[in-house]
C-alpha cells in the first residue's frame, strides 16, 4: 500500500493526530461501518444497512459519502439500471483493521450490555 496522506482538519491552534483521527473515524456509525466491510470485503447499501443495527437511510448514505470523500471507502456501480451500487474498502480504509480491532477487544474485555447488569 501506499502511504496514503488524508488531509484533516484539526480543532484547536496545533494540528494533533489524535485529534485528526478522531474526527475522520470517531463519528457514530463510521467504525462500525468500517468493521462492517473489514468482515465482508464488499456490500450493497441494503445489505450494509441490515449488518449495521440501527443506522437510518439518511445516515448511511451521509456516512458512506462521508468515508468516500476521505478516501477510506470505495463505491462502485455494479449495475445500471436498477441502479446497484457495492461498497468496500481501500487501502487506506484496511489499514484501519488493527484500530478497529482494537476498539472490538476493549470492548470486549470491558463492556457489559445494560441489561445484563440489573
Amino acid at each position: 500500500m501506499a502511504d496514503q496522506r488524508v488531509p484533516v482538519e484539526c480543532a484547536g491552534n496545533d494540528w494533533c493526530s489524535i485529534t485528526a483521527t478522531a474526527s475522520l473515524i470517531g463519528k457514530k456509525w463510521h467504525p462500525v461501518i468500517i468493521h462492517r466491510l473489514l468482515r465482508a470485503d464488499a456490500l450493497g447499501f441494503n445489505e450494509l444497512q441490515e449488518d449495521v443495527d440501527g443506522i437510518s437511510s439518511k445516515v448511511l448514505s451521509e456516512s458512506l459519502d462521508d468515508l468516500e470523500e476521505h478516501s477510506l471507502v470505495n463505491r462502485e456501480v455494479v449495475q445500471d439500471k436498477p441502479v446497484r451500487v457495492r461498497y468496500s474498502l481501500t487501502d487506506l480504509g484496511e489499514s484501519l483493521e488493527p484500530v478497529v480491532q482494537s476498539l472490538a477487544a476493549w470492548g470486549e474485555q470491558h463492556l457489559e450490555p445494560a441489561e445484563n447488569l440489573v
